[in-house]
């Protein structure tokens, strides 16, 4: 991790760089000022963050909680400029938030406490931040199995009714072709049979016609 600002916090940037596990620090804040941190990061990795803010009390004089004192943290991809994160909490608070892309990210954090542009509020902050390893998330890959296979069940669904749908035609393209295959035949045996009631009534015919003129001759 890296600091924006050198001075005078050279020394625990550095440290943080380092560190892999959990990074902790504390720095100081002015009224309308933001700090950032960049912060290298693979993919899906998972960031938890714990901050706790002080306000100088000149009364006091030292630094403590003020109930009404909140914090902005603000989390982008620097590549892609992407926010990830942007919350307004409590002076002593917590953000997580995980990486979808690997590359930097800006970390940063301001107070929005106070109204006036001419006050000025002294802040010590405490912030810890906790990177988490690159594991496969279980839950995600369960899911997703979860979800291939409930889609192959549905093309397996679809593919047996077109199946079905497809045997369907075939019985229905047989019995048609049975039907038109016996009417066919109905139609030929009638056509047949016309052709037989006609040559009968021909030979019927002409047998009467030659009785006929047998007839008139004997006259």
């Amino acid at each position: 991790m890296t600091y924006s600002r050198r001075p005078p916090l050279l020394a625990l940037c550095l440290l943080l760089v380092f560190a892999t596990a959990a990074n902790a620090l504390h720095f100081y804040l002015d009224t309308n000022e933001k700090r950032c941190f960049i912060e290298e990061l693979p993919t899906d990795t998972v960031v938890e963050g714990h901050y706790r803010a002080l306000e100088w009390s000149e009364t006091d004089q030292k630094y403590i909680e003020n109930p009404n004192l909140g914090i902005l943290v603000e989390v982008d991809e620097l590549e892609t400029g992407h926010n990830v994160v942007k919350t307004r909490g409590p002076s002593d608070g917590r953000f997580t938030f995980t990486s979808h892309d690997s590359g930097d990210h800006s970390i940063c954090l301001s107070s929005n406490y106070g109204t006036s542009w001419f006050s000025s509020t002294h802040i010590r902050l405490y912030l810890d931040i906790v990177i988490g390893s690159t594991k496969a998330d279980a839950e995600h890959d369960r899911s997703h199995v979860s979800e291939l296979s409930q889609k192959l069940r549905d093309l397996n669904m679809k593919l047996e009714d077109v199946r079905r749908e497809q045997q369907y035609q075939r019985e229905r393209e047989a019995a048609f072709r049975d039907l038109s295959e016996d009417t066919n035949s109905r139609a030929v045996w009638y056509t047949l049979a016309q052709i037989g009631v006609l040559l009968a009534t021909c030979v019927w015919q002409l047998r009467h016609l030659k009785r006929f003129f047998e007839e008139r001759k004997m006259h």
